[in-house]
């Protein structure tokens, strides 16, 4: 897998609406595609792509703290956003895309820096013109869990 370095890295409008969000989101998984640059900033990565279910890897870094030393809650919300967004994205059938409308987080607990998580999104609801997910963000090595989200997302078509 790689992440876009400069705008002609990621996939042409073309492309997009060439195939279905899932095989969109496979295509980022086995690199055909590249990840987005976000990926590098924020120091996460996709790890599995299902249809209706998507997971992404991290672990925060000392530069995601807040000024108070924490995992800044951006942090916590850029992985649930994308692991959510991105689970909606499997349900968008080809010559769509989606965008998100709206996401809510909730975090549990603290996340310590260095401890790398999953952020799962799972689809509760795809419509027409409408879909709904869920997302959970879990420490890798024991399950814990630091943070849970909503979102709802459009789904849109060319005229």
């Amino acid at each position: 897998m790689f992440a876009a370095t400069r705008p002609e890295d990621l996939a042409s409008r073309e492309t997009l609406l060439s195939m279905s969000g899932l095989d969109f989101m496979r295509a980022i998984l086995d690199g055909t595609l590249s990840q987005p640059p976000i990926t590098q900033v924020m120091d996460y990565a996709l790890d599995r792509v299902a249809d209706g279910e998507v997971a992404f890897r991290g672990t925060p870094a000392f530069r995601h703290c807040n000024p108070m030393g924490g995992v800044h809650g951006g942090w916590y919300g850029t992985l649930l956003d994308s692991c959510m967004a991105c689970a909606v994205m499997t349900k968008v059938p080809k010559g769509a895309w989606y965008s998100t409308l709206e996401y809510k987080i909730n975090v549990t607990r603290a996340l310590p820096v260095g401890v790398e998580v999953l952020a799962i999104g799972t689809v509760d609801h795809a419509g027409r013109s409408t879909a709904v997910a869920h997302g959970i963000l879990r420490g890798a090595a024991d399950g814990r869990l630091y943070a849970t989200g909503s979102t709802t997302c459009l789904i849109m078509t060319p005229r």
